[in-house]
């Protein structure tokens, strides 16, 4: 008995699937087989240093990785990692350029050229807190998540603590004073926002982090007064006055004539056009914060109309990266 022409059809398509099917399972695709080092470890590294010297740095992580993969033991094996931290930072890689910083720190903890590994460290992680979009936006860092630079700040007191003569402590402690300043900002927008609210305690706990952590930041006057003004909503006159005489004997201008705290002057707050338009106008010329920051990304006092209306999206002037030294020779 004949099959219907329908069902003759469908089953030589079926077979036709089948058999493409089989076809393809026995035709793999060709494994990359890897054939070894293609050139002596001398090659990889002049070659390496050479297309460093020319900014091509996709070419120099091909010859760098092969003389890490296939030398490593090898007499420029460890260079040739300090090299890869370097690549890797240029490329705004920093996740691997961390990663490799730590892996050089665990294998060669006593390096004479370990010092700019927890340096490259600490300046990739603080760069993670300035990638992606709101680089380009006018928010400044305490307005962000300070996670990557809670944790560079420790890679740089690591640096010093290990390395006090190194000649990336110098440096390393500028970017601390700097993040110390971020860091108490980032608490003080936290005590202002508590303020608000009414939270007292928990505005007192914000302010008295900045006074233990980050005294010697622009914040503390700021601090010390929200602590006293805070107290007093709380019905704690004698704290609250200690407070205050620490206002008059280093900061007299805080406390107005009748003994209570003047918070406006101690915030510097700008005029009513500044605060309804969130910053954007009617900013005044003096900063809060005197940015420190060393060769990352300084804010500028004098921004165009466009560059504020548009929330520093538009019209942004140049701004310098980080500058990643290169890295030593060996020793």
């Amino acid at each position: 008995m004949s099959l219907p022409r329908y069902k003759t059809t469908m089953l030589a398509l079926s077979l036709g699937v089948a058999s493409a099917m089989v076809g393809c399972s026995s035709n793999p695709k060709k494994e990359v087989v890897d054939t070894g080092p293609q050139s002596s470890e001398q090659v990889y590294i002049q070659s390496a240093e050479k297309a460093l010297e020319r900014g091509q740095y996709v070419e120099a992580t091909k010859h760098l990785e092969a003389l890490d993969t296939y030398y490593p033991t090898g007499d420029y094996a460890q260079q040739a990692q300090l090299e890869l931290m370097y690549v890797k930072f240029q490329q705004k890689d920093y996740e691997n350029a961390i990663a490799m910083a730590e892996r050089f720190i665990k294998l060669n903890p006593q390096h004479p050229n370990a010092d700019y590994a927890y340096y490259v460290r600490g300046v990739a992680n603080m760069e993670q807190n300035y990638a992606g979009l709101l680089r380009y936006t006018s928010l400044k860092q305490s307005h962000r998540d300070v996670s990557y630079i809670k944790v560079a700040y420790q890679n740089f007191v690591d640096l010093i603590r290990r390395y006090p003569s190194s000649q990336y402590a110098v440096d390393a402690a500028q970017r601390m004073k700097f993040i110390g300043q971020e860091l108490a900002e980032h608490e003080m927008v936290a005590a202002r926002f508590n303020l608000k609210r009414k939270a007292w305690i928990a505005a007192a706990e914000r302010a008295q982090w900045v006074i233990e952590h980050y005294p010697q930041t622009p914040q503390t006057p700021e601090a010390l007064a929200t602590l006293a003004y805070s107290y007093d909503k709380l019905g704690d006159r004698a704290t609250s006055q200690q407070y205050v005489e620490l206002l008059k004997l280093n900061y007299p201008n805080l406390v107005k004539a009748d003994g209570s705290v003047n918070l406006r002057a101690a915030r510097q707050e700008g005029s009513w056009l500044n605060r309804a338009t969130l910053g954007i106008l009617g900013r005044g010329e003096k900063n809060t914060v005197e940015s420190v920051q060393p060769q990352v990304e300084p804010e500028s006092n004098s921004r165009s109309l466009i560059n504020r209306l548009s929330f520093g999206l538009l019209d942004k002037a140049e701004e310098p990266q980080a500058n990643l030294p290169a890295p030593p020779e060996a020793k």
